[in-house]
């Protein structure tokens, strides 16, 4: 069987295994730190996105990558690595960047309409987001300011970011 190559998606599938494994072996040091993004490219540029319940700090970033760097034969396969956490205009991915960021204000975009509001509550099913609204008053004429509440099911959105502001 001399002279069969080995096709490169079998490469970098087990490559990409062991990046995986090496992540998650180092995040069991971490507990409050858990991966947002993994990618890794055909010129084999491996790409981390990290978050965490308190934030990332530079040095879990450090860690992250040297787990992964010094357990990897750059003889068997040469690399570059990115270690970093995930941007403030990052959109959330899951249920647990939601709970960390309650009392915050996000911008939720679904299938019909786009809110900016405070997420107030966060479980495993649905975000509830509170805001301020100037509606017609029931009675006489003019406006008033009035407290909505609108729950929302993961299954409807789109994108949620959180908002900066200053």
């Amino acid at each position: 069987m001399r002279g069969l190559s080995v096709p490169s998606f079998y490469k970098i599938m087990t490559f990409k295994e062991k990046v995986n494994a090496l992540i998650t072996e180092a995040l069991l040091e971490k507990p409050s730190i858990f991966l947002i993004d993994l990618s890794i490219s055909d010129s084999f540029k491996i790409s981390v996105g990290l978050d965490g319940d308190n934030g990332v700090a530079l040095q879990d970033c450090i860690d992250i990558s040297r787990a992964i760097e010094n357990n990897l034969d750059r003889e068997e396969q040469d690399f570059s690595l990115e270690v970093a956490s995930v941007g403030v205009g990052s959109p959330l991915k899951f249920t647990r960047q939601y709970i960390k960021n309650i009392g915050r204000t996000l911008i939720v975009t679904t299938n019909s309409e786009k809110i900016e509001a405070e997420l107030v509550e966060a479980n495993d099913v649905f975000i509830i987001l509170s805001w301020e609204a100037r509606e017609p008053k029931k009675v006489g004429k003019g406006k008033e300011t009035v407290q909505k509440e609108q729950q929302i099911p993961y299954t409807e959105i789109k994108e949620a970011i959180v908002t900066v502001t200053f």
